[in-house]
């Protein structure tokens, strides 16, 4: 007898989307049938007239994260805590997610790893990894720490090529030892995660626009350019495309410079992949002017209604393969403090709505097939990061992390209905779909709004990024 069995008439797989009873057992998807084909279960869950999908990978958040004080002297804040978001992104239909391990500038891996442990385990209630950050300057020990982190199941390294502002010194790493970085990977086997921006033309424009007076936040498109896309892919892609076995995952692209980028290196043949914000595809430098409008605000910046449209294009055409958060949960307060370019705190609370609005906006507006719906929200994101097909497929042997969306659930996002903090950029947004049913490894996590799940239930993801993911542009 299995466990549970979910009968869909849309139910989306790997082989495309059709009718199909998805049987759990022991926590893995242990059989797809036809309807009514399979046998007894536990409990039978009718989904019929709903979307069947496995649930949502977010490949980039940053949960207890270091948010600085803008008072001198002031005290220093944290970002929400992997409890809080990870329950959020089950109610939203989200079943894994990827944080940072980050440390000190000369810590050793393990240590930035050991420390990232203490907030997450036992304190998440879905799935989780880490990328590793390096900031900085990175001594070559550590860089040499990199093969056996890779080995160890942590294969994914992100850098920054920028330090975002000027109070941010020290973020960046110098193009000498991304240099370093990316072979290292490339003799291991794992993947270069990289926030690229043009360090000098970014900081030129903070100097600039002070300068000039015009220092308000709503101006951050002027300095977190597209120029600075174009620049900072292009010299890093030159970089990575004369190592052999690099690979590329190019983290929240805002611009159509940074998608014309990505698209001429797949064209020759090389394995880099585009991950967009849905803030990105959905905001852009004109919400800077409207009340509290950082909430809308990421770095690196939202930019015109043209950049969005390339972004669009991008995922239609695979050069943008991930729609992430870029999470950063905090009050509204926390949020919107800053005034300024050099102040403004990045990220946002969305987690939660990503699924429903990326769904209404991607298959009911502007016609995507649910199957790329999927790729872009969870298949994708498992497959470069190495956790296909445990994650991100409904098929055999895969963990049972199933999300239902119905469509009988439209309704308006506002915050006093989420769960993650006190305000949404998604507030007053017309959503056609709403999760109903989330599982992970086949424990009924949310069901009709009422949620089961328990700190413990989260369990890090040892990950392998695959050979085919690693040799070509494979999807």
């Amino acid at each position: 007898m299995f466990d549970l069995i979910i009968r869909g008439d849309r139910v989306v797989t790997p082989h495309g989307t059709g009718k199909w009873d998805v049987a759990v057992k022991d926590g893995k998807i242990a059989a797809l049938g036809a309807p009514g084909s399979l046998g007894e279960a536990s409990r039978v869950i009718d989904a019929t007239g709903k979307i069947v999908m496995p649930g949502g990978v977010d490949p980039h958040v940053h949960c207890a994260w270091h948010i600085p004080s803008l008072e001198e002297g002031g005290e220093a804040t944290q970002s929400a805590p992997p409890s809080q978001v990870s329950r959020a992104a089950l109610y939203g239909g989200t079943t894994t997610l990827l944080d940072f391990a980050a440390g000190e500038t000369g810590q050793s891996v393990p240590d930035m790893i050991e420390t990232r442990d203490e907030d997450w385990a036992g304190k998440c209630y879905c799935d989780y990894a880490y990328h590793i950050m390096l900031r900085g300057a990175v001594p070559p020990s550590v860089i040499g720490e990199l093969g056996e982190a890779v080995q160890a199941g942590y294969p994914t390294v992100k850098v920054f090529t920028t330090d975002i502002t000027p109070s941010r010194r020290g973020r960046m790493v110098h193009f000498g030892d991304i240099w370093e970085i990316l072979k290292e990977l490339a003799k291991h086997g794992g993947l270069g995660v990289i926030h690229s921006e043009d360090n000098d033309i970014v900081m030129h424009m903070y100097e600039k626009l002070f300068r000039e007076g015009r220092a308000g936040f709503e101006n951050l498109a002027e300095v977190h350019n597209t120029l600075s896309e174009d620049i900072s892919f292009r010299r890093v892609i030159r970089l990575a495309e004369n190592i052999e076995g690099s690979a590329l995952y190019m983290m929240h692209v805002s611009a159509a410079t940074g998608v014309a980028a990505i698209a001429e290196s797949r064209a020759r043949g090389f394995p880099i992949y585009g991950e967009t914000l849905h803030q990105y595809l959905l905001y852009n430098s004109d919400d800077y002017k409207r009340p509290n409008g950082q909430m809308y605000h990421t770095y690196p910046s939202l930019k015109s209604q043209s950049d969005q449209a390339a972004l669009w294009d991008g995922a239609r055409a695979g050069s943008i393969n991930t729609v992430a958060t870029d999470e950063v949960c905090c009050t509204l307060s926390v949020k919107v403090q800053g005034k300024q370019i050099d102040d403004t705190t990045g990220g946002n609370a969305g987690v939660e709505p990503r699924i429903s609005v990326m769904y209404t906006e991607m298959v009911e507006e502007r016609g995507f097939s649910l199957e790329q719906f999927v790729d872009l929200t969870s298949s994708n994101a498992a497959r470069i990061m190495g956790m296909y097909p445990r994650k991100g497929a409904i098929a055999v042997g895969s963990d049972a992390d199933i999300t239902v969306l119905d469509p009988n659930e439209k309704r308006t996002v506002r915050q006093e209905d989420l769960h993650e903090t006190d305000y949404t950029p998604w507030e007053g947004r017309e959503v056609s779909v709403w999760p109903t049913l989330t599982v992970l490894r086949g424990k009924i996590m949310v069901e009709n709004g009422e949620f089961f799940g328990a700190e413990s239930d989260g369990q890090y993801l040892k990950r392998s990024i695959p050979e085919a993911i690693r040799r070509g542009p494979a999807l």
